[in-house]
């Protein structure tokens, strides 16, 4: 037989292809029956779903400005001689309308009617409810347009941060809940151990009941309609205090929300959402019938929502900003033009008004100058005004600010900035906007060289101010980050693996996206701070499971059988021998913890040694 190179017979290996042949023949029918019926099967959940999930449409009357376009003189939420708040347009002053404020009676009201709708809402079945959420869904997207212009008006941002911030990561959030919300709050089995082996385990997601969300300005629908999502899908009702900032948008909001649950047959009074001022806000805290609190706002604010909350004893979850880090290391210098357009969107979406907007640029020595180069000339460059009302040859990039409120501190601490050392390149001061004089407008700011004891870099600015800083190394740039009293989340530029590791193991926050900005919100990761911004976590499964009563449930896995838990005579009561008793129950625990089978069997003697 002829031979191979080290002596072995051809033969041989024509009949070792051949195997390997027949083997990857085999496995590779098996393989593609497999997927072709995982792929049916697939398909079949598909039709299924639609079938038993139809996608009703439905149609919401848009809402139009009270007033006849004039901008009011000097614009605020509190109209003189009124209790009513007062709405208006941040970007222009235009007048949009009046709402009235809810009282304690109103709320008692709110809550009553959520109570009722969800006593028959928590029986629904996960279709029922995913049906709800598919003509949520279905109805952002054909009237996106509309939303976004409400958006606009009501809080000053351009529609292209309507677009991102209102409306993708709102039908993200659906498409989330309707494709994995159900396993998520399936009940779940869990492992038992010797001394129990007759016992099963599992753990249930039950519904709390009527829950509440007190919900920022900055993202009027999102912040609205985000809350709701994870609340009606885990079986809840759910009262929103929505902002007086932006109590003019809420009612269409909601009616949105309300209008897919009366198309799919459904009690809309499950969802409930107020306009309060603050005085009257902890009345809806401190209820008896709030199971459950979801608060969205500012640090001094969670702490009286939280001391309101504990007169009841009511859960709360603080997503309370931040003061968010983008580390730049050395090892990102070849792809700063990319990092650039990320860290100006990071900073300017929204006027800066973002809780995981980037309000630290941290950079190491070989890109610091680099990215001062690229971002100042940018940064001049930014248009601001109105998208709504700017002429079409116009260009918008950047919108208004809720109110002029924060104006003064801002520019205090850029000034004190500039004091102690740092450089003031761009902007730093409000804007006097030329054409719209009532429009609340801060110029968009670039201030480099600043250092860690700076108040700016300690303060969440909540505005259009990109912050520059310079650390020496990667282990810096992280010293540096963890310096500022918040931990919201944090980005990391760098080509190294092993160094972004060691920043992520390093930064104390709740989130953070490599070599991306706020990547983790738009794949519905569990979203949340540590230190000062906040506890709890929304958004994921750990979202959802936390609007629920974690009920542990411990049952007998044979009890057809008669096999149940039984005491033994060696220690009911009355104990007839203590001595006995207390040895007979050490052998009980050898037997199941004693190290090893040695240790094991030698309380099984003494078990029986004490019988």
């Amino acid at each position: 037989m002829p031979l191979l190179e080290g002596g072995t017979p051809l033969g041989l290996v024509d009949e070792l292809d051949e195997r390997q042949l027949m083997l990857f023949l085999i496995f590779g029918s098996i393989g593609g029956v497999i997927f072709v019926l995982w792929w049916m099967i697939t398909v079949s959940k598909w039709f299924q779903a639609w079938e038993d999930e139809p996608i009703i449409r439905y149609s919401i009357d848009v809402p139009k400005p009270a007033g006849d376009g004039t901008a009011l003189e000097n614009p605020s939420i509190k109209a003189p001689g009124s209790t009513a708040i007062q709405c208006y347009a941040p970007a222009t002053g235009e007048f949009l309308g009046l709402v009235n404020p809810a009282t304690p009676e109103g709320i008692d009201r709110a809550i009553e009617k959520a109570q009722s709708a969800q006593e028959r809402w928590a029986r629904t079945t996960f279709s029922q409810r995913r049906q709800v959420l598919r003509c949520l869904q279905n109805y952002i997207i054909e009237n996106q347009d509309d939303i976004c212009r409400i958006c606009c008006l009501d809080s000053g941002k351009t529609m292209i941060d309507a677009e991102l911030g209102e409306i993708l990561v709102t039908v993200e959030k659906l498409r989330w809940t309707i494709l994995h919300g159900e396993k998520a709050l399936t009940a779940s089995r869990r492992p038992t151990n010797l001394l129990m082996a007759y016992k099963k385990n599992v753990v249930r997601y039950e519904p709390l009941g009527v829950v509440a969300a007190l919900v920022s300005w900055n993202y009027p629908f999102h912040n609205l309609v985000g809350p709701i999502i994870s609340a009606i899908f885990a079986g809840n009702g759910i009262v929103v205090k929505v902002s007086e900032n932006t109590a003019w948008s809420a009612t269409y909001f909601s009616l949105i929300v309300k209008g897919a649950l009366h198309v799919c047959g459904q009690n809309s009074n499950l969802v409930q959402v107020v306009s309060t001022w603050p005085s009257t806000a902890n009345y809806l805290t401190s209820h008896p019938s709030i199971s459950h609190i979801t608060f969205i706002g500012s640090r001094p604010v969670a702490k009286l929502v939280a001391a309101s909350a504990a007169k009841s004893l009511t859960p709360v979850l603080a997503e309370l900003g931040g003061k968010d880090a983008a580390l730049v290391l050395d090892t990102a210098h070849k792809d700063i033009p990319r990092i650039v357009e990320i860290l100006l969107r990071g900073t300017f979406q929204a006027a800066g008004q973002n809780c995981i907007g980037i309000e630290r640029v941290i950079a190491t020595p070989k890109v610091y100058d680099k990215l001062i180069l690229e971002l100042e000339p940018r940064i001049k460059a930014i248009r601001v005004g109105s998208g709504l009302d700017a002429p079409k040859d116009d260009q918008v990039d950047m919108g208004a600010m809720i109110s002029d409120s924060s104006f003064d501190r801002l520019e205090k601490l850029i000034e004190s900035a500039v004091k102690d050392g740092a450089r003031l390149l761009v902007g730093g001061k409000r804007l006097n906007h030329p054409k719209y004089h009532s429009g609340h407008y801060f110029q968009p700011t670039l201030l480099v060289d600043v250092t860690q004891d700076m108040d700016i870099a300690n303060e969440e600015c909540f505005g259009p101010i990109c912050v520059l800083m310079q650390a020496k190394t990667t282990q810096e740039a992280c010293k540096i980050a963890n310096s500022a009293p918040f931990g919201l989340g944090a980005s990391v530029f760098g080509n190294r693996g092993t160094e972004n590791e060691a920043c992520i193991t390093h930064l104390k926050t709740g989130m953070v996206a490599i070599n991306d900005f706020a990547a983790y919100y738009a794949v519905q990761l569990p979203f949340g701070g540590v230190r000062g911004s906040g506890y709890g976590r929304f958004a994921g499964e750990e979202g959802l499971r936390g609007l629920c009563n974690i009920k542990a449930v411990c049952d007998d896995r044979w009890g057809w059988a008669g096999i149940k838990t039984a005491i033994p005579k060696q220690i009911r009561y009355p104990i007839p021998e203590t001595e006995k008793g207390f040895r007979f129950t050490k052998a009980v625990v050898e037997i199941g913890y004693g190290s090893g089978i040695k240790g094991r069997f030698a309380g099984l003697r003494k078990i029986l040694k004490n019988s």
